[in-house]
């Protein structure tokens, strides 16, 4: 259909489907980081996720916003302010 979206799956490959914010702060735990190291760059991420940088920008700007980086910006590189969340989920 004009205008829709389309993405290609191969079949037996997952997808992780989760919103790029929850992925981006996933990072956290499994990179072992502490309360006020360094984040990785938007660049690195955006590499590492396969997106655009603006895309990752905005996902970064919500963890700031629910208090789990600290000190982000332009030239400015974030930090961990906080361990995200868990849901659990049944």
């Amino acid at each position: 259909m004009p205008g829709e979206r389309w993405r290609i799956v191969r079949t037996g490959t997952q997808v992780d489907r989760r919103p790029l914010d929850q992925r981006i702060a996933e990072v956290v735990t499994t990179d072992g980081l502490e309360v006020g190291e360094a984040f990785p760059s938007a660049s690195a991420l955006a590499e590492r996720f396969g997106v655009s940088r603006p895309t990752v920008a905005k996902a970064l700007e919500k963890l700031e916003a629910v208090g789990v980086l600290a000190g982000g910006g332009q030239g400015k590189v974030p930090t961990v302010r906080a361990a995200p969340a868990r849901e659990e989920r049944s």
